[in-house]
């Protein structure tokens, strides 16, 4: 008796799988068959504040007049869909300041450029709007209008490969979760962007923004010495995938918490070396040799929380100066890599006012939108 549950259940844990949805979030191609897929859909290429912006518009919005004002509901904060347990109803003045700054970064009017900040007191809901958020961009990144992709590289020594016949092992993916756009060079990216956005309307033209990172840079190079700088048999090398954000897995969003200065460094931002590899590759300044996997740059593409973000240490706040204006962070003994992501944190009245009185902290509130959320 107890065999035949077992089995019935396993049976129905079968049934209720969708296949189909799992080879479509894992997906993977040429790189060739990315650019097709871009030509049908432009919106593929977006960067983190239009994704942001276009997920919370699909869900629609309503006016309501209030105190003889227009207002707009945004339903993406109240949908019951993807995350009951955060649905917020009310604060409809600070969610549309929230929304327009996302609007305004989307068309490229200079909040993309700052860290947005919630200010308010103690169980106003800040964490929850931006754990809303989070959970909303994992929603809509396993979405058909969501969707966005990275690639791999295989850096085996066999010219002839099969990429079919390749195991999983054989690829190693671009730590960073880049846009495989970057794997076109610099000096041509002017004139394929040219040529791809003719003809097209403005909504669906395209821009290639940022270098590779240091180590898909370092593969980059050496295939291009192996093959006598021809780009056509580089790109035989990349695996072009379906990218799906997960908190969880620290693929696209990332959540930085303040700790004990013990307990913390800065290393937890943007990588450390693999001190393990250093005797196989000889120096701490070789890209092999270090691990891009600090908050910044697993949230590349997303989105990184800045938990009571005033209650850092400066030495990280200093890290904010970069990553917001320039959209660049700096590793230690590496460049200055290129990163797109929205930086969101929050923190409470007496820290806000620590930083206002503090006039050393002047060009971090010169890079701060502050958005207040009061109590209802």
């Amino acid at each position: 008796m107890t065999t035949q549950i077992g089995t019935s259940l396993l049976q129905l844990v079968s049934e209720m799988q969708d296949r189909k949805k799992f080879q479509e979030l894992n997906w993977t191609g040429t790189f060739g068959e990315y650019l097709d897929t871009i030509a049908q859909n432009p919106a593929v290429a977006r960067n983190a504040f239009q994704r942001i912006y276009d997920m919370i518009m699909s869900y629609g919005t309503e006016e309501f007049i209030d105190a003889k004002k227009r207002l707009i509901r945004y339903k993406f904060f109240s949908d019951m869909s993807f995350d009951q347990n955060d649905a917020i109803f009310g604060l409809e003045i600070p969610l549309m300041r929230l929304v327009n700054f996302f609007k305004a970064a989307a068309q490229g009017y200079g909040t993309e450029k700052r860290v947005l900040l919630l200010h308010g007191p103690v169980g106003s809901s800040k964490s929850t709007i931006v754990r809303r958020l989070k959970k909303g961009l994992e929603h809509y990144s396993r979405t058909d209008a969501g969707a966005l992709y990275t690639f791999d590289w295989y850096l085996g020594e066999d010219e002839n490969f099969d990429p079919a016949q390749l195991k999983e092992a054989d690829w190693q993916a671009c730590p960073m979760h880049e846009d495989p756009l970057h794997l076109i060079p610099p000096e041509l990216r002017e004139r394929f962007v040219a040529e791809f956005n003719s003809g097209r309307p403005e909504n669906e033209r395209i821009r290639i923004v940022g270098e590779l990172c240091p180590s898909c840079r370092y593969n980059f190079r050496e295939q291009m010495l192996r093959y006598g700088g021809d780009w056509s048999k580089v790109i035989r090398h990349i695996r072009v995938r379906r990218l799906v954000f997960s908190e969880q897995d620290r693929i696209g969003i990332g959540t930085f918490q303040p700790k004990d200065e013990k307990n913390q460094d800065s290393t937890e931002l943007t990588g450390d070396i693999n001190y393990r590899k250093i005797a196989i590759y000889g120096s701490d300044s070789d890209p092999r040799a270090f691990n891009f996997d600090g908050e910044f740059n697993i949230a590349n593409r997303g989105v990184i929380e800045f938990i009571e973000m005033l209650k850092l240490d400066v030495a990280f706040l200093y890290d904010l100066l970069g990553a917001s204006q320039e959209h660049k962070i700096k590793s230690k003994k590496f460049a200055q890599t290129d990163i797109d992501e929205v930086i969101i944190g929050h923190t409470n009245e007496p820290e806000y006012r620590r930083l206002e009185n503090n006039e050393f902290m002047e060009a971090l509130k010169d890079r701060t939108v502050r958005i207040d959320i009061p109590y209802i």
